[in-house]
């Protein structure tokens, strides 16, 4: 196989450092001003890795959700490119299939898996690759003969690869995490910027207490106990998504969170409260 050329727009992106690194320091192949996506693209802090996170569509947005909200998973890479892009060239030749063009230019494209996934078992850590689709696209041949060249590249590289559809991505639970997720750190928050560590923590267990075989609606609870801890309207609900998102309220995330029903905890992880650093 002769060798290609680069088109200088790759070549910029490379030297950039895009689709290289791990955690913080990643910088994901393609961003939300480089493509025209179909969904709602989406940029999100990532908890697990301190960074931006860029989203093209709604259903890559809720499978991040539920990556993040995973104790197995320890980075999450979105929309990683498969390089050298030489070797998808040479799978789509092997194969016979036309290898992805620029449809203004007429170039090969650089490929690109929407997540790398570092997956933490204990005893082993290792890869995944995943590829967003809605199951309706699985139909399309040429949507096929793309995944095909993912599927091998990634086979040649020794890295389970497999496709995620709407199906596999609980809806509910996604929705659950995006309500809770920006909580995490308790300090962006202006009603609790000025209180010291063993303060959030003494409020964080009169929260406790009061939400504990309560059939009262969370909003009800929440709306108490800001009047009586005299925070702001508001702060109760802060509180509690904040331990949730920090998983030291443990709760059927299958189920929707609604501020109108009581809710339903299946145990609390007081180590994981005694470990929070809030200052």
């Amino acid at each position: 196989m002769s060798k290609r050329k680069r088109t200088s727009k790759v070549e910029k992106w490379i030297k950039e450092g895009r689709g290289t690194g791990s955690g913080a320091d990643y910088q994901p192949w393609l961003k939300i001003q480089d493509v025209s996506s179909l969904g709602r693209s989406t940029r999100l802090k990532g908890i697990k890795t301190g960074r931006q996170h860029e989203f093209l569509s709604d259903l890559e947005r809720n499978y991040f959700y539920l990556t993040e909200f995973s104790n197995g998973i320890t980075d999450i890479r979105e929309q990683f490119p498969l390089l050298p892009q030489e070797e998808t060239i040479l799978i789509a030749e092997e194969l016979g299939i036309k290898h992805p063009k620029d449809p203004k230019t007429g170039e090969s494209i650089v490929m690109t898996t929407d997540f790398l996934l570092t997956v933490n078992k204990g005893k082993e850590i290792f890869e995944v690759a995943r590829t967003i689709k809605m199951k309706d696209k699985l139909m399309d041949e040429r949507v096929l003969e793309k995944f095909e060249i993912e599927r091998k590249y990634w086979d040649r590289k020794g890295i389970q690869w497999g496709i995620v559809t709407e199906e596999e991505i609980d809806k509910t639970m996604a929705r659950n995490i995006s309500y809770i997720h920006d909580y995490y750190e308790i300090n962006d928050y202006d009603m609790f910027q000025q209180l010291n560590a063993q303060h959030i923590e003494d409020l964080a267990m009169s929260l406790l207490n009061r939400l504990l075989d309560s059939s009262i609606s969370i909003r009800t609870i929440t709306n108490e106990f800001d009047i009586d801890t005299h925070l702001p309207i508001g702060s109760g609900v802060t509180l509690l998504y904040h331990l949730l998102a920090r998983k030291i309220i443990v709760i059927d995330m299958h189920k929707p969170i609604n501020l109108e029903q009581s809710i339903e905890i299946k145990y609390i992880d007081e180590s994981s409260l005694k470990k929070v650093k809030y200052g």
